[in-house]
């Protein structure tokens, strides 16, 4: 049952993250943002359902990690501190706003990019709760190489807003 109930709140609260990433995303391309390295953000979306999808067939029913799961649970509150500190900037695109700086409060006065830091410590960490090490250690080397392109395609894309 706590599969269950960790993996709907999981499920709920990305596709929430998802309609406001794609208002915002709208509304800041209509006020003459730009899209940058549209081309993998496919590719994440697909290893992050493959992820969740992984998690639904093989979580329920296993014995709960409390430590993992508690991680897990930690970085949710840090998940929303992103997406506040970002406002109607946020979204899950690489988007430029010409005449924008980069902001530098909350999470980003002391990390770069805190969402992505975020991503690597759930991406690991609830299939950790259930025990699922294997699954933990392939999407998160998954996660890893995507990474590595996204902010690789992020900082050049921000480049001049610093």
């Amino acid at each position: 049952m706590i599969a269950e109930i960790a993996l709907g709140y999981v499920t709920l609260a990305r596709l929430v993250e998802m309609r406001v990433a794609r208002a915002n995303t709208a509304r800041l391309i209509a006020g003459g943002a730009v899209e940058a390295s549209p081309g993998h953000y496919p590719v994440i979306i697909a290893m992050h359902l493959c992820w969740l999808g992984g998690l639904w067939w093989l979580a329920p029913g296993r014995a709960v990690v409390p430590g993992w799961l508690a991680l897990f649970a930690a970085l949710q509150p840090l998940r929303v501190w992103v997406m506040l500190a970002l406002g109607p900037r946020w979204t899950a695109r690489i988007i430029a706003v010409p005449g924008e700086t980069l902001v530098r409060s909350g999470p980003y006065r002391w990390l770069r990019h805190p969402n992505y830091a975020i991503v690597v410590g759930e991406v690991a960490s609830l299939p950790l709760a259930f025990g699922l090490n294997a699954m933990a250690l392939g999407f998160s080397l998954a996660n890893a190489v995507m990474l590595t392109i996204r902010i690789r395609a992020e900082e050049a894309a921000l480049a001049d807003l610093r």
